[in-house]
């Protein structure tokens, strides 16, 4: 059944490039640009472009203010806003990719970015980028996570923000037990086995079991490991020995230093938890803050990037990048790609990534003051652009990539930490079917 799934999944984008190549410049929507077959143009540089917002209405405000800013500094250029709801933003570009009705400029998260690239929607970027305003301004760990998403080979998304991994923990119950921070992994499980008492329904971590539970797993496996690449050559290093190890100490942490209600929890559920008992840390997000706030209230915890090996040295896996990219009907590229610029200027980039609560890709504006006072974020920004950060690349380009990574591997995660399956079993198979999709990905490229 999962392999029929995986298969109707590459049929049906192939059924998509069909339809692109099919398609003619005509085909042209009111939103903007035509179908994915249209070329388009650079236009005049001056007139309307639209912009398509894929987070609309949790990101309209700011982007109203943004659009008002840049026609301010260019009014020649009118920007028509259309807000998305982030649940429909994919099946709504695939429709325009076949329909027409394409924008000149929108948003476009890694996690969708290979699919939307793969149908011959967007415009490379590299040419613009080289020489402009932004050039050697951008987050070069998240430039290459842009650029892997896509394929690996051309930039296809100017990334605009990020989240990062972060180690939640309580202060008053790390000062109360003497223990320091979690800087490094051995930190790490020291905390969770000092900070556990079950019969007074303590515990020192909680994991996630729930849905979106292999990326955290993966982040503390490679975390631990030092294995840098998700790829040896064509094979994944998934199930590297270093990283078999790494995930078997860490799923050895359920029901031992942490509830075992965490096999069913979400982020929603564990961050729930984690605010209203006596849990010790929680690996979450940045995106979580506020809740800890309201929760826990300002100086009983803190949140650092996921902890560093003994030596110093950090590899974490690459988390969504949200990005803008140009796409290729729109007959005004060189407006749209103006605007790009602009959203992603130091002052217009601080202040989406202020009202989001994320990460600034621009590199001067993560130096900015509210940055450097919201330490999770500043902390967060510091590992991810630091010399030493290795990021290794989940494959978001591989078409089956959320089906192996969630429908596929979610239940088997779960048998591994109640014991039915081991670490090495997980990763041997899920090692298998990412070996599959990108020999079937290499094949079509």
């Amino acid at each position: 059944m999962k392999i029929s799934i995986r298969r109707s999944r590459r049929a049906a984008i192939a059924v998509a490039l069909g339809s692109v190549l099919a398609l003619t410049a005509t085909a042209c929507g009111d939103d903007g640009g035509g179908a994915a077959g249209d070329k388009g143009g650079e236009g005049s540089g001056k007139g309307q472009i639209t912009f398509w917002d894929t987070n609309g209405g949790v990101r309209t405000d700011i982007w109203k203010e943004i659009i008002a800013d840049f026609e301010k500094a260019n009014p020649d250029i009118k920007v028509k806003y259309v807000g998305i709801p982030a649940a429909s933003a994919q099946s709504k570009y695939d429709t325009a990719i076949q329909g027409g009705g394409l924008p000149d400029v929108g948003g476009v998260g890694t996690a969708m970015l290979a699919e939307v690239a793969v149908q011959g929607a967007l415009d490379p970027l590299d040419s613009r980028l080289k020489g402009s305003a932004l050039d050697g301004k951008l987050s070069q760990n998240l430039v290459e996570s842009s650029r892997a998403a896509g394929g690996g080979k051309q930039l296809y998304q100017i990334p605009t923000s990020s989240n990062n991994g972060t180690l939640w923990y309580r202060t008053d119950l790390f000062e109360k037990a003497g223990l320091d921070a979690p800087t490094t992994w051995t930190k790490f499980y020291e905390a969770a086995d000092k900070l556990t008492d079950k019969g007074k329904n303590r515990f020192g971590f909680t994991i996630r079991g729930g849905e979106g539970s292999i990326a955290p797993a993966l982040d503390a496996s490679y975390g631990q490991a030092g294995v840098d690449s998700f790829w040896d050559g064509d094979k994944t290093t998934v199930n590297d020995p270093k990283v078999v190890a790494a995930l078997t100490k860490y799923v050895s942490l359920y029901k031992k230093d942490t509830p075992s209600a965490d096999v069913n929890n979400d982020f929603t559920k564990m961050v729930a938890q984690w605010d209203s008992g006596t849990i010790g840390m929680l690996s979450h997000n940045l995106g979580s803050y506020q809740d800890h706030l309201k929760a826990l209230g300002d100086g009983r915890f803190r949140g650092l990037p996921s902890p560093a090996r003994d030596d110093g040295s950090r590899v974490q896996i690459s988390n969504p990048v949200d990005g803008l990219s140009v796409f290729k009907p729109s007959k005004n590229k060189a407006a749209a790609w103006k605007f790009i610029e602009f959203a992603v200027s130091h002052a217009e980039n601080s202040k989406y990534n202020k009202s989001a609560g994320q990460i600034p890709a621009n590199t001067e504006a993560a130096k900015d003051a509210w940055v450097q006072e919201a330490e999770p974020t500043k902390l967060a920004a510091e590992a991810l652009n630091g010399a030493g950060t290795k990021i290794v690349q989940l494959p978001y380009y591989l078409p089956d990539w959320n089906t192996i990574s969630k429908a596929d591997n979610e239940p088997n995660f779960q048998k591994v930490l109640l014991g039915k399956m081991t670490a090495k079993e997980f990763l041997d198979l899920l090692a298998k079917q990412l070996n599959e999709a990108q020999a079937d990905w290499k094949q079509n490229h």
